[in-house]
This record gives C-alpha cells, sequence and structure tokens, in this order.
C-alpha cells in the first residue's frame, strides 16, 4: 500500500477576536465637497417678527391690570380735564364773575353747582380751585423730589460726613408735625402760590431723602458700582449713570403718593387762612367760606369738599398702581 507523503501546510487565516466574522471590505466611495447652501426662496415660511413695545405703552398697560390703578386713573384724568377747561376758559362762566340777582341758586341746568352768596358760578370757581390746588401740589412735589433725591444720594453714596449733616437736617424737620411745620413757614413769607408750594415742598423733602437713602447704601455695594470704580470713574458719574436709573422707580411712586399729601395740606392751609390770597379760588378757602352757609346753602360746602376728595382718593389709588406696575415680584405673580 502506496502511502502519499504530506503536502506543505496551508497558511491559516487570522481568527478575529471575540470570535466576530469579519466583513468584506467596502469599496472606498469618494466624497463630494459640500457646495455653497442655496439661499431662501420667497416660498420658505419665516418666522413673524415680535413687535416691540414701548416701555410707557407697557407701563400703562401694567397700570390698567389693576383695578385700583385703573380706577385712579380714569378719575385723575377726569379732573385734569375739568382743569384744561377752566385754565383755556372753555367753561360758561367765570370764577370771579359776580351776579347778586342769582345769589345762593342751587344747583340747576344753567348753574351745575350752584351759585354762592356773591352769585358767583360754584362749578367755574371748583374748577379754578382744583387748578390752583394741583399747581401747588405739583410745584411743591417737584421742588422736594428734585432736592431730596439729590441729598438722599449723596448722603447715601459718600456716607461719612455728608451722610451724618444730611441725617441731621432730616431728623430736625421729621421732629415737627407735618402740618405744623407748613404753618410756620407759610406764615413767614408773602402770601402767594409760590411761597406756599415752598413751605409744602421743605415739609416732604426728608421723606424723599429717607426713600431714596437706603438703596443708595446697597447700590453702592453692587459689582457695577465697584468695576466702575476700579476703572477709575468719576464719583458724580457713577451716581448720575448708575445709581440715580435705579431709584426711578421708587422715586416715581412716591410721587404719585406725595402729590395727595400735598393737595391735602395746601387745603389745610387755605382752610386756615394762610394758603392763596383770595379772590383766587382754593378748595380749602371755599370749604372755610361756606361754614356759616351749610344750613341754607349745602352745595357750597359739599361741591368743593367732594372734588378734593375725589382727587385724594384718585392720586393714592393711581400711586397703589404705579407701585404695583413696577414692582417685579408684584409682575411676576401676575
Amino acid at each position: 500500500m502506496t502511502v502519499t507523503p504530506p503536502g506543505p501546510p496551508m497558511p491559516s487565516r487570522p481568527v478575529p477576536a471575540s470570535g466576530a466574522v469579519p466583513s468584506r471590505p467596502m469599496p472606498s466611495q469618494p466624497v463630494s465637497a459640500p457646495g455653497p447652501v442655496p439661499p431662501p426662496t420667497s416660498d420658505t415660511p419665516k418666522a413673524p417678527a415680535k413687535p416691540r413695545r414701548r416701555a410707557g405703552t407697557n407701563g400703562l398697560r401694567q397700570i390698567l391690570r389693576s383695578r385700583a390703578g385703573a380706577a385712579g386713573l380714569v378719575i385723575v384724568a377726569l379732573i385734569g380735564l375739568l382743569c384744561l377747561a377752566s385754565a383755556c376758559g372753555w367753561l360758561p362762566f367765570e370764577p370771579n364773575t359776580q351776579d347778586p340777582l342769582v345769589r345762593l341758586q342751587g344747583p340747576s341746568q344753567t348753574h351745575w353747582f350752584g351759585t354762592d352768596r356773591f352769585g358767583r358760578d360754584v362749578f367755574a370757581r371748583v374748577a379754578a380751585g382744583v387748578v390752583n390746588s394741583s399747581l401747588i401740589a405739583l410745584v411743591a412735589v417737584a421742588f422736594s423730589a428734585l432736592v431730596g433725591t439729590l441729598a438722599g444720594v449723596a448722603a447715601g453714596f459718600f456716607r461719612g460726613a455728608t451722610d451724618a449733616s444730611v441725617s441731621g437736617v432730616t431728623n430736625v424737620l421729621f421732629a415737627f408735625p407735618p402740618l405744623l411745620l407748613a404753618l410756620a413757614l407759610a406764615s413767614v413769607f408773602t402770601r402767594n402760590w409760590f411761597t406756599v408750594a415752598v413751605a409744602i415742598a421743605v415739609v416732604y423733602t426728608p421723606i424723599f431723602i429717607r426713600v431714596t437713602r437706603g438703596p443708595v447704601l446697597s447700590l453702592r455695594e453692587i459689582e457695577f458700582v465697584r468695576a466702575a470704580r476700579a476703572a477709575g470713574r468719576n464719583a458724580f458719574a457713577i451716581m448720575f449713570h448708575h445709581i440715580l436709573p435705579n431709584l426711578t422707580s421708587i422715586v416715581i411712586v412716591q410721587v404719585t403718593l406725595s402729590l395727595s399729601w400735598a393737595v391735602l395740606t395746601e387745603a389745610s392751609l387755605s382752610f386756615l387762612g394762610l394758603g392763596t390770597p383770595p379772590p383766587a379760588p382754593s378748595l380749602g378757602s371755599m370749604i372755610y367760606e361756606a361754614r356759616t352757609l351749610a344750613a341754607i346753602a349745602p352745595w357750597t360746602m359739599i361741591a368743593p369738599g367732594v372734588v378734593m376728595v375725589l382727587l385724594v382718593v384718585g392720586l393714592n389709588l393711581l400711586g397703589d398702581g404705579v407701585r404695583d406696575a413696577l414692582d417685579p415680584q408684584e409682575r411676576t405673580r401676575r
């Protein structure tokens, strides 16, 4: 029996690890370079752009969302129209025109609020009185807001002797009752609407100092103020560019609330005989003159009293609405 000799050993294929079967190599395909992206055609839908809302419109919507703010805005707007009609001479009667033939007549179609003891139209005098009271209140609050805000910012920013002197004057003014201090100041100066406004402004200036000084003590330690100091910015530049813009909402709310207090203070001074001198009408002086006629002509006292109450309530409600609109926490809740 013939035995054939074994041939040369065949080369063994390498076995992949973990028993995996090797895959066939795919033929390489040429990769084309990315071409330019075609511009979007007119048929491509675009996302609608969101309309930008102005800050004033947004703030007005925030005020109208509050019931108190909306009611206060309506009341103040109506009284503002009354003031505009009186200032422009659109009313049928002049506030100081006397007519003895129609004295002490009740409300009628001709004289809406009746006439007083001199035959003057009460509606025209009430409208003119609101103009005078509002003018004095606006001037007084504007002066107190300007001086008080600047003094409060300086006291809180510079500290030291400036803070001590401003705080000392503020504490002295706060020691007096507001009406008593206004009476003392109004009795010293000559009686006219400007001196009454200055007397009221001195009374309410410490309030703005206290309101602004506290936030400035916190703002002066914030990072962007420190960065401005490190960059070599002037102290007054830091105050006007970084501190004051962050106090705008606080000052606006305080102004709206102080207007109602100023109207009441002016009416009190006029009632006591230290307000605007006659024959210029004022709500407080009209109530004082009508005290002896309350039994026979009550409309002469009711009309100025009701209008003054509406003005004060409207300003207070508007102040509450402005405070809610400018408060970020209240806005987040809504």
